[in-house]
């Protein structure tokens, strides 16, 4: 028997009330979102917003004459539509991916077959449209959650293992300043080394631009461009090819020997080894001032290590949150996996600084 053809329940009424609603709130977050698209992208979203009209109007033909007054979105979804209107970012869209995934239909006899076969489509819609916002994030920003991850855990632990040794308040301090600095300027070189390593492998596996001028003078049923080609990966036979071509097109190309898979701006990907070296200072730096704010303001003793613990926690979990979000996986599990390994680092730290405190004592 179909939902149409049974009288529907108390129970019945009230579930496809809630769908309804959250069909609604669905297609409004859409449409919010869309708002802030252009091309390709918008037109997907308003796609999704139609088929989730589509499965509004299913629940509409059920309730007939009982659809009553229009109920909100359930939570999630409000909170969607809100960062949604004012933000409309990949973090939206992540949490999108998550609700499609939620999903009901799959187990509601209510609900048709290709409503369900639909809300499975739309998380894999909606997690392309999420990894298209992902890859637009930039390095830095992905630098400073992690950087700054590493500027809280290492600086707490420090912290927490000095002060459990039973030295005097402005001793941890000190300390705190010193590993802030000692880390940050660390992380500032390492980044600085590494970019300026990937530059110049980078030049050294690039086509030199001088080797143009030899080619008028190959021979041209014997000439040796056609090793380059072979060299960067070619078969024989393409490589032929194209060394013909380049020869008998002479001039019409920068770069006779560069070929197709060298692309012209890997520089800009890489990025400035400068820049590069600063930002992570300063991810790292914000991050280890977050342990030490508690001595700055003249807490002392237990007082201020649980502040500085809770402050850390604080942005830990703010980080794992953010975190997951990028990595499409679940925000809250993230945030507490982050919580969980950065107190366990510095609790054992400080369990060591108290061992060692004894030992001296």
């Amino acid at each position: 028997m179909t939902p149409a053809e049974r009288t529907p329940s108390p129970a019945d009424i009230k579930r496809w009330r809630r769908y309804l609603a959250d069909e609604r709130a669905e297609a409004a977050v859409y449409r919010d979102l869309a708002g802030r698209r252009e091309g390709e992208e918008r037109e997907i979203l308003l796609a999704l917003a139609e088929a989730e009209g589509r499965h509004e109007q299913h629940w509409l033909t059920l309730l007939g004459n009982q659809v009553g007054r229009p109920l909100r979105g359930d939570i999630r979804t409000r909170m969607l539509g809100f960062l949604a209107r004012r933000f409309g970012s990949v973090f939206v869209l992540a949490l999108a991916q998550r609700a499609e995934a939620r999903s009901p239909y799959a187990d509601d006899v209510d609900a048709t077959p290709q409503m369900a076969a639909d809300e499975q489509v739309h998380e894999e819609v909606v997690r392309a449209l999420a990894a298209r916002g992902r890859q637009r994030l930039s390095g830095t920003f992905r630098a400073a959650v992690f950087g700054a991850n590493d500027g809280l855990v290492s600086n707490l632990a420090l912290v927490l293992g000095v002060s459990a040794s039973g030295v005097p308040t402005h001793v941890v301090l000190l300390t705190g300043i010193s590993g802030l600095l000692a880390g940050a300027l660390s992380m500032g070189a390492g980044e600085y080394v590494s970019v300026r390593s990937q530059r110049e492998l980078l030049e050294a596996s690039s086509p030199n631009p001088a080797t143009t001028s030899a080619l008028p003078h190959l021979d041209v049923d014997a000439n040796e461009l056609t090793l380059v080609y072979r060299a960067r990966g070619m078969d024989e036979a393409d490589a032929q090819a194209r060394a013909r071509e380049v020869l008998a097109t002479l001039g019409a190309y920068t770069s006779p020997v560069a070929v197709q898979g060298t692309p012209a701006d890997e520089h800009e990907a890489i990025g400035n080894g400068w820049s590069a070296a600063v930002s992570s200072f300063c991810f790292f730096a914000s991050g280890a001032l977050i342990p030490i704010l508690p001595f700055l303001f003249g807490l002392t003793g237990t007082a201020a290590i649980i502040t500085s613990a809770v402050l850390v926690g604080l942005v830990l979990l703010g980080t794992g949150a953010v975190v997951g979000l990028l990595s499409g996986a679940s925000p809250l599990r993230r945030a507490l996996r982050q919580l969980a390994i950065g107190y366990g680092a510095a609790a054992a730290t400080y369990l060591l600084g108290l061992l060692f405190g004894a030992t001296v004592g």
